[in-house]
């Protein structure tokens, strides 16, 4: 997605230097989502509602670690 967005990285990424992060931006009518290794390869849009239904689900139960839980 090229646009003139205010793409953000996640604050828990680990900061400037993290490799497994993503970044997200505010869109007039979603959420963009995206992989900030490779923005270039492509963004995953979602409706407002379901994005911060998302982060209000993630508070109440977080996700296991990537160590703790391999596929």
């Amino acid at each position: 997605m090229s646009c003139p967005c205010n793409w953000r990285k996640s604050s828990y990424s680990g900061g400037a230097e993290a490799t497994n992060c993503v970044e997200v931006a505010a869109l007039t009518t979603c959420i963009g989502i995206r992989d900030s290794k490779d923005p270039g390869r492509g963004t995953l849009t979602v409706p407002h509602s379901a994005f911060t239904a998302l982060l209000g689900a993630l508070k109440v139960t977080p996700l296991a670690s990537a160590e703790a839980s391999p596929m």
